[in-house]
């Protein structure tokens, strides 16, 4: 069989520790033999992040700008004890965070549905989309450790002179004090990137903050998205027979734990990230997560919802076999992929997506699968894979199909 051919290339984003090792196997059993890979590739690993002071993010986020296609493996975010492990110059920041601040874009996250992994909230259906906002918030707070008695104040001084002041507290004892922040520019992106993926996907979209107590920050972000869906895409969202519509944050934790799914929930950067593994683990396994950071003028980049499985790292350099899920990663390419060929009109490589996907799920479904789904799968005597295998078992489904 002829392997499908690229016009133009993908942005490559290499990753750190086991789904680095999962990276190359992917490419090796489910990429290589039926594709001619046109990719720009960057080494987004620990050690050379360091060794290029970081500038390897910045450019494959350059990159993907420039492409507007890129596939990213799971990286370290390092603490402390990654400083010292790794021997950095300095606590590199979460790539993730800095692409999404070069995109200007939101991340939107899923679950893959299979039979046999049944969600644990019995009337979910259909898939629920998260659509996190990537800017601000507490990720990029500062904080006071408040030694002792005195006042807190939140002050903004002006270029023209003004100057705004509150009194946040008179404390009479040590305590803490967090001051976060987001712009309009950025909320207004983030409104349109989900209001642009509800409609490619077809989906309703809500958008949940507290603005009841929050008067002026979460107020800002209701306000926003309500002006850009009235002047810009309610005539859209008409068209395509869906709606978007705003509620407060604890009415849309009910509301979804009653619904069947099937629509995309737009939260706030910290909200998003505790909600999308709320999500993913009530519907089976964080690995069974996709993610794609989509920005406002169609930029992709497709990564795994998870990290970088440290601890199944190990036991590999150790010599040990692990059963290590690679369903959310394999699903990046993919979903990379496919945007690939839809921006170029090549449906040969769309096609190849939907069946590498299709051949995945058909494996699980069919029983063979690693140990994480094995343990809470209904299918019953399921055929436990190690990591190598079960992509070679997704490779063979795939053959049969092809």
């Amino acid at each position: 069989m002829a392997k499908i051919q690229m016009t133009t290339p993908l942005v490559e984003m290499d990753g750190d520790e086991m789904t680095r090792i999962l990276w190359q196997i992917i490419k090796d059993e489910l990429i290589y033999p039926f594709i001619d890979l046109k990719s720009e590739y960057y080494d987004l690993g620990l050690e050379y992040r360091n060794e290029t002071n970081d500038q390897v993010t910045f450019d494959s986020a350059y990159a993907t700008q420039k492409y507007g296609v890129a596939v990213k493996c799971a990286t370290i975010t390092p603490n402390a004890a990654r400083m010292t492990e790794y021997n950095l110059k300095e606590m590199w920041k979460s790539p993730n965070g800095t692409i999404r601040a070069i995109l200007d874009g939101t991340v939107f996250r899923a679950p893959i549905v299979v039979k046999g992994i049944e969600p644990c909230v019995k009337n979910w259906k259909k898939p629920i989309t998260i659509a996190r906002h990537a800017y601000g918030d507490v990720y990029k707070n500062v904080e006071i450790d408040v030694p002792g008695a005195g006042t807190a104040e939140l002050i903004f001084t002006g270029e023209d002179g003004q100057v705004i002041k509150e009194t946040i507290h008179k404390f009479d004892g040590p305590g803490v004090i967090q001051g976060q922040h987001n712009v309009d520019k950025s909320i207004a992106s983030f409104a349109r990137s989900c209001f642009n993926y509800a409609l490619d996907t077809k989906q309703t979209l809500w958008f949940a903050t507290k603005d009841t107590i929050s008067k002026k920050y979460d107020h800002t972000f209701k306000d926003i998205f309500q002006e850009i869906f009235d002047a810009e895409y309610k005539e859209k969202f008409d068209a395509a027979g869906i709606e978007y519509f705003y509620t407060l944050i604890d009415d849309a934790v009910a509301r979804v734990m009653k619904s069947e799914g099937g629509y995309i929930w737009a939260c706030k950067n910290y909200d998003g990230d505790v909600m999308s593994d709320m999500i993913s683990s009530a519907f089976g396994s964080l690995a069974m997560m996709t993610s794609v950071l989509v920005s406002p003028d169609g930029k992709y980049e497709y990564e795994a919802a998870h990290g970088t499985v440290m601890r199944h790292y190990y036991k590999h350099l150790a010599g040990e076999e692990t059963s290590t899920n690679s369903v959310a990663t394999i699903f990046a390419w993919t979903g990379a992929l496919r945007k690939r060929g839809e921006l170029d009109g090549n449906k040969e490589l769309m096609e190849f997506a939907d069946k590498l996907e299709a051949a995945t799920i058909k494996t699980i479904e069919d029983g063979k699968m690693t140990k994480d789904l094995a343990l809470i799968t209904t299918l019953e005597n399921p055929v436990v894979l190690n990591s190598e295998n079960f992509i070679k078992a997704i490779r063979e489904t795939l053959e049969a199909s092809l």
